[in-house]
């Protein structure tokens, strides 16, 4: 599941994310349905409790990773196998979490071999670029916001790719999820 404007965008140009909304009648169906996407300190404030239901394991960029390790959170979803993509990081700053420094494609396409669950693309923008092709499925969370400007969905992928709709859900708020299987 990924969070994002009603024109496309994941954050801000700078990064942020100051303009998705923390409340609303969306986050307790997350938390029942999707538990698994919630960081590990909002568990229980959100009412996540129980195991995991789609995904054993997220994959993530080093911007994305940043977002929580900055706050102090080197392990941000410790109910997850765990693994931060990135050229630049020398070293995991935790042990529960992996880092993948070559190859990102080839990492997923054996973490798929693997018998478990799903693996979740938790962000960024260049990470799910490079992984485009090996996406099987599409759950967004699409925010009743425009930025006009910000950090696409996928960057630098210019490939036309046919969805299904298989699930989608209104709230009350505006939010909507809508989860696409992608056809190949």
């Amino acid at each position: 599941m990924i969070a994002m404007t009603v024109d496309g965008y994941i954050a801000r140009t700078d990064g942020s994310l100051d303009f998705f909304p923390m409340t609303g009648d969306h986050l307790p169906y997350i938390a029942s349905e999707y538990p698994e996407t919630i960081a590990g300190h909002l568990r229980a404030p959100l009412g996540a409790e129980g195991g995991n239901k789609h995904f054993d394991a997220v994959v993530m960029g080093r911007r994305t990773y940043e977002i929580g390790s900055s706050a102090g959170f080197t392990s941000p979803y410790p109910h997850l196998r765990q693994y931060v993509v990135s050229t630049t990081m020398r070293a995991s700053p935790d042990p529960a979490v992996q880092l993948v420094a070559e190859n990102a494609v080839d990492f997923v396409r054996a973490l798929k071999n693997e018998n478990g669950l799903g693996i979740w693309l938790c962000g960024g923008a260049r990470l799910a670029g490079a992984l485009y092709e090996e996406i099987d499925e599409l759950i967004v969370k699409i925010n009743p916001v425009m930025l006009g400007a910000g950090v696409p969905l996928f960057r630098g992928v210019d490939a036309a790719t046919t969805l299904t709709l298989t699930d989608h859900r209104r709230f009350h708020g505006g939010v909507a999820i809508h989860r696409y299987r992608v056809v190949r």
